[in-house]
């Protein structure tokens, strides 16, 4: 059930993907095409954010297609994983483009050129109405999955780098300053970097195997010891598969003569009610008779996280 729920909503989320890429696309094309009749750094810099966006949602795309596959042959966690891999492509790429956007922002400052400021604030008020299409579009994916937090900052990031877009655009046409077309370009370079941090930051998070934000495996260790008959646990990890999707193993050793198969459907419903772990792998397994076990024995072994 949970599996069908999780594709079910996936398939809705390429629908949203695909949406949103076919908006970006075609205003890409259009801001291109009057970043360099209006000499607008600004929209240049606009239109680089597309060119990111349209990738990034076109990876974001085939990424939650293949992910959406069956694990088969050595792919026995199937491609989740992709969404990953997506996520931090996307957050490399943002990084990339906001770099591009500081060094030809710095150079415009230093020896601005002319700018059309009227056609910057079209443009700028058209990309606007775009950016809420598709931003609106993606808000109603699934905010789970890392890979569609990667589109929806892209998309979002965008919006707001339009409206700053628009505001130099404005501020140019009404004073001639053409300065605050450059001035933009750091603001929208800004956005890019800040959202590129985040993404990166995550996705490493889930590549290194660390423990979810919100799990804290002394804690969890502590629940688990708290069930009766049980008086060890080691070789404890804690970590996220792909967005959504946190797994934990351990070996669990439990008072002689203790039904191990019991108290493991008990620790897995715990796991599952108190931390949302649905997937779990617990070797449950009696202590040593030799043992003298009593109320203050804790684990021996270190926690691995």
């Amino acid at each position: 059930m949970h599996a069908h729920g999780h594709d079910h909503g996936a398939q809705g989320d390429r629908k949203l993907l695909i949406g949103a890429l076919v908006l970006i696309a075609g205003l890409m094309a259009g801001e291109i095409a009057t970043g360099v009749i209006a000499g607008s750094l600004a929209l240049l810099a606009d239109a680089g954010h597309l060119i990111s966006d349209a990738l990034a949602l076109a990876f974001a795309v085939v990424a939650a297609t293949l992910a959406a596959r069956p694990a088969q042959g050595r792919w026995t966690y199937g491609f989740r994983r992709l969404e990953i891999l997506s996520a931090q492509a996307n957050g490399l790429m943002l990084a990339l483009v906001g770099i591009w956007i500081v060094y030809g922002a710095i150079r415009r400052l230093v020896s601005p050129p002319d700018v059309h400021g009227g056609i910057v604030l079209v443009v700028a008020l058209a990309g606007i109405a775009v950016n809420i299409a598709a931003t609106a579009l993606l808000a109603r994916a699934s905010r789970e999955s890392l890979n569609v937090r990667g589109a929806f900052v892209h998309v979002a990031t965008d919006l707001l780098a339009f409206v700053g877009t628009a505001v130099a655009g404005l501020i140019v046409l009404r004073t001639g300053w053409d300065r605050a077309d450059p001035i933009a370009g750091l603001v929208v370079a800004a956005l890019m970097l800040w959202a590129s941090f985040g993404l990166i930051r995550d996705s490493t998070r889930i590549f290194l195997e660390t423990s979810p934000g919100d799990i804290d495996p002394e804690e969890l260790a502590r629940s688990i010891l708290a069930v009766p008959d049980v008086h060890e646990v080691h070789d404890l990890h804690v970590w996220t598969l792909t967005s959504g999707f946190p797994v934990v193993s351990a070996h669990v050793l439990v008072a002689p003569g203790a039904d191990c198969h019991g108290l493991r459907r008990q620790l897995e419903q715990l796991l599952a009610d108190q931390y949302g772990l649905e997937h779990s792998t617990l070797q449950v397994e009696h202590a040593p008779g030799t043992l003298q076990l009593g109320p203050s024995y804790r684990r021996r072994a270190p926690l691995h996280r």
